[in-house]
């Protein structure tokens, strides 16, 4: 075996972290040379992971340095995230690779403070990402990202979209003040939705995370219908009442054919800020049972903090705040690991036979 086969049978032998796949499964693997003892490798990621770089470097580098004839290693870890299928009648969702929906079954179960922690979880793991707000009727996106004074500007009947801390932002909640409520029914909240949708200028952007609305009604299947969604993270508490509505939230989705990327349980322990003391006070496993219930995973679990509280009402993330945080953290593991399925969603599509029929 020549030098160069054996550094290409090590690297693909390195197991990535998140996927918890070989880089010979994920193909990953774009190039391989040698240099009389050097070694130049290039692998491209199809998710967004700055947080596990390091990691696969060194795992590369415990593999390929151990071979007979290579004393120098120069590695370059490439993101490509894949492009979905878009339709024609948005062309602004032209350059926007992925659009990813958040859903629950229910309200208060901390959707939209999730939807806004993962865009910006996203990109700190090195994505552009927006957030567009379907919760017409209790828009919360401008209070989380502290811009609810702010007003959208108007473009050749197009509309320009909010920036905050680097996500673009499009919410019904920029177009009317707080004390206006939303009496429509559902016919005209799913027109205005689409409104919004089809004339915002998103621009480039590797995902675009729709904060869907609670329950399953006429904004949600809209949404599936006319929207080429690649994934839905559905957020959920342990409570089982909560869970309940969280599996009629995965029905909708598997019916119209969007994939589940995974589940996030919030509120999964309370900390005592006096004492430190963690207790499950609204159940425990649940997102973990329902992940195993609907064949998906648990992206991960977040406990009861009145942190993260504080840092929604004031506008603040974590992951704005302090983006190494224990809180942050997590939010980066889920962003990772949904970020990844959707990759791993298109090499199946990809690895999938063709059946074609013919008279012959």
């Amino acid at each position: 075996m020549s030098v160069e086969q054996s550094v290409i049978s090590a690297v693909e032998s390195v197991i990535e972290p998140v996927t918890q796949k070989s880089l010979a499964q994920l193909n990953a693997l774009t190039s391989v040379s040698i240099d009389q003892s050097k070694a130049s490798v290039v692998i491209t990621l199809g998710f967004v992971g700055e947080g596990i770089k390091q990691a696969l470097s060194q795992a590369v580098w415990d593999k390929v340095s151990a071979l007979d004839g290579i004393s120098e290693i120069q590695l370059d870890i490439d993101t490509v995230v894949p492009t979905g299928q878009h339709v024609a009648e948005l062309p602004h969702l032209a350059e926007v690779k992925q659009v990813i929906a958040v859903a629950s079954g229910k309200g208060g179960v901390g959707k939209s403070t999730t939807t806004a922690n993962l865009a910006l979880a996203l990109q700190a793991e090195g994505a552009k990402v927006g957030i567009l707000d379907a919760d017409i009727y209790g828009p919360s996106q401008p209070q989380l990202f502290a811009v609810s004074d702010t007003r959208p500007t108007a473009q050749s009947n197009t509309i320009l979209p909010i920036e905050s801390n680097g996500i673009k932002l499009m919410s019904m909640g920029f177009l009317v003040t707080e004390k206006t409520p939303m009496v429509w029914r559902g016919p005209m909240a799913s027109g205005a939705f689409m409104q919004i949708l089809g004339q915002t200028q998103w621009g480039e952007l590797d995902y675009l995370i729709v904060d869907m609305p609670p329950g399953t009604g006429d904004i949600q299947l809209t949404l599936s219908q006319k929207v080429p969604l690649a994934g839905a993270v559905i957020v959920t508490t342990p409570q089982d009442i909560a869970l309940l509505d969280a599996k009629k939230g995965i029905e909708m989705f598997t019916k119209v054919n969007v994939p589940i990327l995974g589940v996030v349980e919030n509120m999964s322990t309370h900390i005592c800020s006096n004492c430190g003391h963690e207790e499950p006070i609204f159940g425990v496993g649940g997102g973990e049972r329902i992940s195993e219930q609907y064949n998906t995973q648990l992206l991960g679990s977040l406990p009861l903090s009145l942190s993260i509280r504080e840092d929604a009402d004031s506008g603040k993330s974590p992951l704005i705040k302090d983006v190494d945080s224990e809180i942050s953290q997590k939010y980066r593991q889920i962003a990772q690991k949904a970020s990844a399925q959707l990759w791993l969603n298109t090499l199946d599509a990809a690895q999938s036979p063709v059946i074609e029929f013919s008279d012959d």
